[in-house]
C-alpha cells in the first residue's frame, strides 16, 4: 500500500487540530496536494482519499496527466512559477492560478481567457522574505500591483499566495506568516473592483499548521500526502 490515503487522513486531523487550537475549524482550511513527480494513478488516489485540490508546478507535467484524467473529481490549480508563454497552455484547465507575480503575466492569463470567453481565478504571489531566489511580487509593490490587475478584464483575484523563507523556528515562521495575513487584510479593506480576498495561501508540509494558525485557509501539502520526492 502506498498510504496515501492514511497519509490524507492525518494531514486532515491535523488541520483540524491547528483550527481548533485558534478558535476555526477544518472545514475553513482548503488541502491542496501538491502533486508534483507523482503519477495519475497516486493522484487519483489522493482525490478519492479527499484532498480539495491538486496543485501541479510544471505546466509539462500538468498537461500529461490531464490528458490522463488524473485531476478528474477535484479543482485544479497551478502553483509553481508560470512563464508568460506557457499560460495559453493552461488557462481553462486550471480553475486557480496561484502564482501570479507580475502584471506582464496576469495581463497574459486575462488575453487567454478572454478569447476563451472564460474568466480565470488567480492568486496574487507575494515574496514576503524578500528572497532574491524566489518568485513572488514585492510586499510593497502588493498595493499597486493588485489595483492595476483589478482592471483586467477576464482575470479575477481571490487572494494572496506565499512561500516564506524556509526556518524550522516557529518564532520565525510566524512573523512571514502574521505579515502576509496583515496584506491580506489590508488589501481586502481596499475594495478593489473585481477584487475578492478570500483565499490566503501559505503553509506546505513543514508548516502548514503554523500557518493555520496565523490565518491561512489554504495549505498546500506534497511530502506529508504522498512522501519525500526522489529526484532524477
Amino acid at each position: 500500500m502506498s498510504g496515501i490515503s492514511e497519509n490524507v487522513a492525518a494531514v486532515k486531523l491535523e488541520i483540524e487540530k491547528a483550527a481548533e487550537s485558534c478558535g476555526r475549524s477544518g472545514r475553513e482550511i482548503v488541502l491542496v496536494a501538491a502533486t508534483k513527480m507523482n503519477n495519475a494513478a497516486r493522484v487519483r488516489e489522493a482525490i478519492s482519499a479527499g484532498v480539495d485540490a491538486c496543485g501541479e508546478n510544471r505546466v509539462q507535467e500538468l498537461l500529461e496527466k490531464y490528458e490522463q484524467g488524473a485531476y478528474d473529481g477535484a479543482p485544479l490549480h497551478f502553483i509553481g512559477t508560470l512563464q508568460t508563454n506557457k499560460v495559453k497552455y493552461i488557462v481553462g484547465k486550471v480553475s486557480l492560478i496561484q502564482s501570479v507575480n507580475s502584471l506582464k503575466l496576469a495581463k497574459e492569463i486575462s488575453k487567454c481567457a478572454e478569447k476563451l470567453g472564460i474568466v480565470q481565478d488567480i492568486l496574487i504571489e507575494i515574496n514576503i522574505g524578500g528572497e532574491e531566489s524566489k518568485s513572488g511580487a514585492d510586499e510593497k509593490d502588493a498595493f499597486e500591483l493588485v489595483e492595476n490587475i483589478s482592471k483586467l478584464p477576464s482575470v479575477r483575484v481571490r487572494g494572496l499566495m506565499t512561500i516564506p523563507p524556509i526556518s524550522h523556528d516557529e518564532e520565525t515562521q510566524k512573523r512571514f506568516f502574521l505579515k502576509m495575513k496583515q496584506l491580506f487584510v489590508d488589501i481586502g479593506a481596499k475594495k478593489y473592483d473585481n477584487i475578492s480576498m478570500e483565499f490566503l495561501s501559505m503553509g506546505m508540509s513543514g508548516d502548514y499548521r503554523k500557518a493555520i494558525e496565523c490565518g491561512a485557509n489554504m495549505v498546500r501539502v506534497g511530502t506529508g500526502i504522498f512522501g519525500a520526492r526522489h529526484y532524477v
